[in-house]
């Protein structure tokens, strides 16, 4: 027998290691593949749907379609469509959390939410004004129920998308009816939320209803849907028992609940905040009207309002038993001041609308090209938050408004696509995206009814991008394909300004120009596995509010670094996908690497003197990963389908000359360790079961990990969660679903705490 030799060896292990994984080219039209189908295979996309996703696909590409979210996902919100998708994760910390929601991707956290782009019917959704929690993409202008397909492109490997798309690209396409066709889909949800003093049932329901048809040429889509939603508390108001006095001064008080902040030290628990009770209206309608057999006209009205009324409970009593808000109180011998607004209430009254409107050819001949345009507005954006404690906060009294009316964003987009021979397909084209950020503070008496009188603080920003792509996919002959492109972007910032009560200071423009080459090759090594390599730059230009935030200080802006560079990263990845039991399973493996200068973060700069904290160019963060996903169907048993997950990620602050302490540290909120499991069986043609679990390892939330305290408020841990969903067709119209979220009950923590264990009840009528 032949001795292996160490070459062999190695080579055979790599063979094996890549043989675990690799999506293909979507080769001929989109490929879209859905993990949790019934069946293993590949879905044509037609080139008539208002996907935002180039023709050619470059890099890995995971999605799910209506009739998988359906049975598997007990979906309350458009973004848990991605619940069990790879590497994704979004931070959604109760039914209907419209502004904290954020998406994290492979090498991104959830603060780092200007870095992925989701798209709706070719709207963009993203809210690239800022990078943060506060940034969310604007989920409530898609609903659950209007779901056909979600697919997700990972990495910056497409010359379409600009460089916020380094994390990964979400696009949600929505129905439109080939017939007439109604929906109506009652749900209703309940947590038993136990937490620090917090011992209360939260609940909520949810009511859509949707309507369409096609006539012909013409068809059209009207979608409404109406969310009533309460959360547990959010936020814990806390104080450092460092930073009580040892005296005997102060109202004596009980009820203060001991705990640890995040690095450790003591603290008390004095109150729950943030419990908002949230009522979402959203409508849609859509138009589409064929032109010729070939040219496809459609338009996207949405408009979403949200009506927030946010409580808060104090855990503190004085000898009456009353509870305490405000003033100095004394807990077990030390002396504390309670401000006004630390345990405070808050209000929210928004109107947002979108506009999306496409032209495009589908002739599949030698030309085919599209016009697309969307706006974003932020139509009314009221937040109300009072200056005095409560109680007499309850029937008003002096507060602050914010007012963030005119902040949006529009996009213009002239796509071609030129196909000369059949080994050729370049597409090409142009993109301009502008962003806009008001915001006035003003006082006022009322803070629930009253007017605004004098500013109390404004902030204001604008940011283009103009870009330029090409890529070309060349299939060199049947086994063998590559695509090369690259994106040439001007970025500009403006009209930046940052004002207190009595004066307005403005910023300087900035200006920027810079190119992301992209390439990818493919090789087919047999009719079951196709291996894989792509490589991309991405410039992320710093955001508005990145940009231009600081504070006024005599008659100068402070805290405030008007020259941050873009982040700028080089991303490959390296994949294999087997084909599994003549196409009923799918087994893709992907190594992935990302190199990231000048990442943007809020960091302490700690080569000035006094000490500076703001948003800072981090030197170099490095990340290598591996990912592996699985899906097969009918597995051991008729019925039995499979899917499943496992992400390793290696990220680390290699370098970070300003706050020394991070280097070698890990990236904040990303993982090391991620994976997700779900088992759906079909009983018969009826009744369907469905297992999912979600994993994700220990997380940081600084810079240097000092946050070691991961299982408390401002924390962020690990957790291992099990959801069960069990789906029943009653006959052919009516549907009935009922599931269970966090089954083993897991609390744990991304800052605030997600949501325990919680039951959800649905009933679906489909005409």
């Amino acid at each position: 027998m032949k001795t292996s030799t160490p070459q062999t060896l190695r080579r055979t292990a790599l063979i094996i290691a890549l043989s675990t994984a690799f999506p293909a080219f979507a080769s001929e039209n989109n490929n879209d593949q859905d993990p949790q189908k019934a069946k293993a295979e590949r879905v044509i996309i037609k080139g008539d749907k208002p996907t935002t996703l180039p023709t050619e696909i470059p890099t890995t590409i995971e999605g799910i379609n209506a009739k998988a979210i359906e049975t598997t996902i007990n979906a309350l919100d458009a973004e848990d469509a991605l619940k069990y998708l790879p590497s994704l994760l979004v931070r959604k910390r109760y039914d209907g959390d419209y502004n904290h929601a954020v998406l994290a991707t492979r090498a991104s956290g959830t603060g780092n939410s200007a870095r992925s782009m989701v798209y709706a019917d070719g709207i963009l959704l993203s809210n690239l004004l800022g990078n943060g929690a506060g940034f969310t993409p604007r989920w409530g202008l898609v609903t659950p129920e209007e779901i056909q397909r979600v697919d997700v492109l990972y990495g910056p490997f497409s010359a379409a998308y600009a460089g916020n798309s380094v994390g990964a690209v979400v696009d949600y396409v929505t129905r439109m009816p080939e017939k007439f066709e109604g929906h109506v889909k009652l749900a209703g949800f309940t947590e038993n939320f136990q937490e620090v003093a917090t011992d209360k049932r939260y609940s909520g329901h949810q009511l859509s209803a949707s309507l369409g048809n096609k006539q012909g040429a013409f068809s059209w889509w009207v979608n409404v849907n109406r969310m009533d939603s309460d959360s547990h508390p959010l936020v814990f108001t806390n104080k450092l028992l460092s930073a009580g006095t040892v005296s005997t001064a102060g109202k004596p008080v009980t009820g203060a609940v001991a705990g640890r902040n995040p690095q450790g030290l003591d603290w008390w628990l004095i109150g729950a905040t943030t419990q908002y009770h949230t009522i979402q209206d959203h409508a849609k309608i859509k138009l589409a009207y064929e032109i010729t057999p070939t040219v496809r006209a459609s338009y996207t009205y949405g408009i979403w309002r949200n009506d927030m009324n946010s409580t808060a409970d104090s855990y503190l009593r004085d000898a009456s038993g009353a509870a305490v808000y405000s003033g100095d109180v004394n807990i077990a011998g030390r002396k504390f001041t309670i401000n006004p607004t630390d345990i405070a209430n808050s209000k929210n009254d928004l109107q947002h609308v979108t506009h999306g409107l496409s032209v495009k050819s589908n002739t599949k001949g030698e030309f085919d090209w599209e016009v697309a345009a969307s706006l974003y507005d932020y139509q009314k954006d009221i937040a109300r938050a009072p200056t005095v404690a409560i109680p007499a906060a309850d029937t008003g009294g002096a507060g602050r408004i914010t007012d963030g009316s005119g902040t949006g964003w529009n996009t213009l987009a002239l796509k071609g696509i030129w196909r000369p021979n059949t080994e050729h397909t370049v597409e090409f084209g142009y993109q301009r995206d502008a962003y806009k950020l008001r915001t006035l503070v003003s006082n006022t008496t009322d803070w629930i009814n009253g007017p605004a009188s004098t500013r109390f603080s404004a902030f204001q920003g604008n940011s283009e991008l103009s870009s330029f792509y090409a890529q070309d996919a060349w299939r060199i002959n049947s086994d063998w394909k590559t695509i090369i492109g690259g994106r040439f972007e001007q970025w500009s910032a403006h009209d930046g300004a940052l004002s207190n009560a009595t004066t307005t200071l403005p910023f300087v423009k900035r200006d920027e120009n810079a190119f992301s080459p992209k390439a990818a090759l493919a090789y087919r090594a047999n009719d079951d596995l196709t291996l894989k390599a792509s490589i991309g730059r991405a410039v992320r230009n710093p955001t508005v509010s990145e940009l231009y935030q600081g504070t006024v200080s005599t008659q100068t802006i402070v805290n405030n670094d008007p020259n941050l560079k873009a982040e700028k990263s080089w991303t490959s990845e390296w994949s294999a996908e087997q084909s599994l039991d003549n196409g009923k399973g799918l087994l893709r493996t992907t190594f992935f690497h990302e190199d990231t200068s000048d990442a943007l973060y809020s960091q302490t700069n700690t080569l000035v003197t006094p000490n500076i904290t703001n948003i800072q160019n981090v030197d170099k963060i490095r990340t290598n990963g591996l990912e592996i996903a699985y899906q097969a169907s009918d597995v051991f048993v008729p019925g039995l389908d499979l899917a499943s997950s496992m992400t390793y990620a290696d990220s680390i602050i290699t370098k970070n000359d300003k706050f020394v302490k991070s280097v070698g540290k890990w990236q904040p909120r990303v993982p090391k360790w991620r994976a997700n499991f779900v088992a759906s069986y079909r009983v018969d043609e009826q009744l369907s079961t469905t297992l999912g679990i979600r994993y994700s390892g220990r997380q940081y939330g600084s810079l240097d990990n000092s946050d070691v305290n991961a299982f408390t408020y401002l924390g962020f841990s690990s957790f291992l969660v099990a959801d069960l969903r069990v789906r029943y067709k009653i006959d052919k119209q009516w549907t009935a679903a009922v599931g269970i979220n966090n089954l083993n009950n897991k609390k744990y923590w991304a800052f605030h705490p997600y949501t325990q264990r919680s039951l959800v009840a649905e009933l679906k009528f489909d005409y």
